[in-house]
């Protein structure tokens, strides 16, 4: 049956309950030469919220700072009843080595930098931001735990990183005693699966709700692009456009607009917008708890809650899932064949029932 706002999830291993779509707030400030002046991201905001939506993402950098110092103001009535999070491990200062990274001190001046800029005295869910191979996953996991006794963040979350770190982490927090992951934010969309490799099944297995962010591809699956901007001249990836972007970031291909055409074509069938068919798809793999939404209209808005309202046929799915497969590689492929499971099981049957 479709979905709401209101249908709330639990995140990961936790008990925090949060709506299945969460509205990213990447878009809130124009100090980047784009996204939603104060008003307009007021009313994204608002539509959000008195739709049913409590989960609201963003971090210490998006836009200068901008965005968590909009969201201080627009959840002074209602804090309590929202859960906000941020992120940390993004250069804050040009030339200054310690304000970036994962480490003890990045962090905590990074989340007191955060408490003031949302005017808040408590960070519901805080993400190590981006992997970055350099901090000891004892040291990093130790700073979180102790946010968390303190009080100043309930819940820690992490995206960007390989797989098999954070399984590390997680097996490190368990053993210790420390507060758990809950979260992997990753980006997963039909174009973009690798995800499915280890990332997704690493996350069920250790309990973490997965997270996608560009949940179309930056655009790319909602329609918007035709192979004409294919062969089109291309401005510099910073010129303030997301096609140039995307092209100079390998997000504009034969193959990804291919993709692109089935989600038309299942769009048309369901009278639905390409972009409600993109996103209703993450919602669809059982390892995803919730997926970001960074819309800059209003219009926008209500077009991506749109997909909560998306149901498919299971034929329709199946097409959707065989567009955008990828190779499973090894040792995925060899583990799933014929050869492997008759090496361990011979003839007989094995039912797995979790």
């Amino acid at each position: 049956m479709p979905l709401t706002l209101e249908s709330y999830r639990l995140l990961g291993r936790s008990g925090l309950r949060v709506s299945p779509l969460a509205l990213g707030a990447a878009t809130f400030g124009t100090e980047w030469g784009w996204g939603a002046e104060q008003d307009e991201a007021r009313k994204l905001f608002d539509l959000y919220v008195e739709r049913g939506g409590n989960f609201i993402d963003t971090a210490n950098t998006y836009t200068n700072g901008g965005s968590e110092r909009l969201l201080g103001e627009f959840t002074r009535t209602n804090r309590e009843s929202l859960v906000l999070a941020t992120k940390y491990t993004a250069l804050r200062r040009p030339g200054d080595p310690n304000s970036g990274g994962p480490h003890r001190k990045s962090l905590f001046a990074s989340v007191e930098a955060s408490l003031r800029q949302l005017n808040t005295e408590y960070i519901d869910l805080l993400y190590l931001h981006v992997w970055d191979f350099t901090t000891p996953v004892e040291e990093i996991l130790r700073g979180l735990d102790d946010l968390v006794r303190q009080g100043k963040v309930l819940y820690v979350a992490i995206s960007n990183a390989p797989a098999w770190q954070v399984s590390r982490m997680q097996a490190i927090a368990d053993l210790r005693g420390w507060s758990p992951l809950v979260a992997l934010q990753i980006e997963y969309n039909l174009v973009e699966r690798t995800g499915e490799r280890d990332l997704i099944p690493m996350a069920r297995e250790m309990g973490l709700g997965v997270v996608p962010y560009s949940p179309l591809a930056g655009g790319v699956l909602t329609g918007k692009y035709s192979r004409d901007d294919l062969t089109a001249a291309s401005a510099p990836a910073d010129d303030g456009t997301r096609r140039n972007f995307n092209i100079a970031n390998g997000g504009l291909t034969e193959r990804n607009l291919d993709v692109a055409d089935v989600v038309k074509d299942v769009a048309t069938e369901l009278g639905r917008t390409t972009a409600q068919v993109g996103l209703a798809w993450t919602l669809q793999n059982p390892g995803v708890t919730t997926s970001l939404i960074g819309a800059r209209t209003p219009a926008q808005l209500e077009d991506n809650l749109g997909a909560l309202e998306v149901e498919f046929t299971a034929s329709q799915l199946a097409r959707l899932d065989a567009a955008g497969a990828i190779e499973p590689g090894y040792p995925h492929a060899m583990l799933a064949g014929d050869r492997m499971r008759a090496v361990t099981h011979g003839t007989m049957s094995v039912e797995t029932r979790r």
